[in-house]
């Protein structure tokens, strides 16, 4: 069986990761910094000391990078290669803000882009973090930085990672998604990933 580090976790499992991972093949280890959450191990992405070195197949990383300040994202992103054996690969999926962007841009900055099930979310929310979150004291629920695909796709590489596949989805979505690879994967092997992992 495979494994792979669901970093970020909150109270999501398996099951909520992508349709790839929920499979028997996969074994799931739960990463957070919030101890109610109880994952496997407690700790944030940009220290996982706790985690060996090469010693994951997978890492699923969902709207975990756009908490950590523009200078932390490069400590994530190595933190992430580092622990993924040499074939292993990581998915990572933040807002994306060109698509954002445009609905400020037609002065929407109040309005609900889409419903969750913690209520409407604005562009200011996705943005900046969910303010009722943030306002009930879960201050790590805070945004300090973003990404358009170019840059997110850019800031992968930089970390060592070999290829980087990426998607956009836009509205209802408005959301990037990255796979990268720690060693050089063909297109096809990386399309392949993309089926498996991104959402359809």
């Amino acid at each position: 069986m495979a494994n792979f580090l669901h970093v970020g976790c909150g109270r999501q499992r398996k099951d909520r990761t992508t349709a790839g991972f929920n499979t028997p093949a996969w074994q799931e280890c739960r990463l957070d910094i919030d101890r109610a959450v109880q994952p496997d191990i407690v700790g944030t992405i940009t220290d996982m000391s706790l985690v060996a070195d090469a010693s994951m197949d997978a890492l699923y990383s969902s709207h975990n990078i756009e908490h950590l300040y523009p200078h932390e994202i490069p400590l994530a992103l190595r933190e992430f290669h580092r622990v993924l054996c040499p074939e292993g690969f990581a998915v990572i999926t933040c807002p994306d803000l060109q698509s954002v962007a445009e609905l400020i841009a037609q002065d929407r900055l109040m309005e609900p882009a889409y419903h969750s099930p913690a209520g409407p979310i604005s562009p200011l929310d996705i943005l900046y973090g969910h303010r009722p979150a943030v306002a009930a004291g879960n201050l790590w629920m805070a945004h300090h930085s973003g990404f358009t695909l170019r840059s997110l796709m850019g800031a992968v590489r930089e970390s060592g990672f070999a290829s980087v596949i990426g998607r956009r989805r836009p509205a209802p979505a408005y959301a990037l998604w990255v796979i990268a690879t720690k060693t050089q994967q063909p297109e096809s092997a990386l399309r392949t990933l993309a089926a498996a992992h991104f959402p359809r």
